[in-house]
């Protein structure tokens, strides 16, 4: 399978740099702009869209989806991580409300995640699932994944059976990442030791 990650376009809540997560804003004007833009960068032929549920990303593959007009299966796994108590804050918000939480590097652990929010082993597992779900659905197809920026990280991270620049590598708005080829082996990604570096 040949997969490609979008990462939707941009949002207020991207210029402010907050923390969006489970939150749905809908895409600013550049971040529709952005999503047009991308149609020029994708392939001549594709076989399927699949897109995140949230608004963002929705909105994102309607405008990619325009003129392929294929169905779009949205897949609650490939959501954006869910940050619990610091969704809709800055991190200085965060920093300042939160500050035990703050100084525990918590974003960065990997088993345990902000209150009420999701650890990076759980969106890792469940990222993981849905990327062998599309492996078994898609075998030697190309598939367009419109999905969000801790996602991209996790799939290439994955997809590379490496996450020593998990932390660093980010995938701008309106982006792609693509992978020319997938295997089964990522399920083996619970044996990757993650470092977590302070902010």
């Amino acid at each position: 399978m040949r997969l490609y990650v979008v990462r939707h376009g941009e949002t207020q809540a991207n210029i402010e740099g907050r923390y969006v997560g489970s939150l749905n804003p809908a895409l600013t004007e550049r971040g529709q702009q952005q999503a047009r833009s991308l149609e020029a960068q994708l392939p001549e032929h594709i076989d399927a869209i699949v897109v995140s549920p949230l608004l963002r990303a929705q909105q994102t593959a309607g405008i990619l989806n325009r003129n392929l007009q294929l169905p779009l299966l949205t897949m609650a796994c490939f959501r954006e991580r869910d940050v619990g108590v610091f969704e809709g804050l800055t991190q200085e918000q965060a920093r300042q409300g939160y500050p035990e939480l703050w100084a525990q590097n918590i974003t960065r652990q990997w088993h345990v995640g902000p209150t009420d929010g999701e650890s990076i082993h759980e969106v890792v597992e469940r990222v993981s699932q849905g990327l062998i779900e599309l492996m078994d659905t898609f075998a030697g197809q190309v598939v367009v994944l419109v999905a969000h920026g801790f996602v991209a990280k996790t799939i290439r991270a994955l997809a590379r059976h490496d996450f020593s620049d998990f932390f660093d590598w980010q995938l701008p708005n309106g982006n792609i990442l693509a992978l020319e080829s997938l295997d089964r082996s990522l399920r083996n990604y619970s044996d990757i030791t993650v470092v977590s570096p302070r902010l």
